[in-house]
């Protein structure tokens, strides 16, 4: 019984995991974008993208390490 809930657990989070991949995804391509188009950013908006980035490549590596593969 332990072992089904701790794998229904694991699908689980790793939708979580997936929706939020998703979600970073579309933010660090957003602040791509916006930072392609300005003349002169900031060096906030430099960051944020920065760290949109780092974000969305830890999020990666731990869907690959996971093993989890888009439907």
């Amino acid at each position: 019984m332990f072992i089904r809930r701790k794998q229904w657990l694991r699908r689980e989070f790793d939708q979580l995991l997936l929706q939020d991949l998703i979600e970073l995804k579309e933010h660090w391509e957003y602040q791509k974008r916006l930072v392609e188009k300005s003349f002169d950013p900031s060096p906030e908006v430099l960051s944020s993208l920065k760290l949109a980035e780092a974000k969305y490549l830890f999020l990666l590596k731990e869907a690959k390490k996971r093993n989890i593969k888009m439907e």
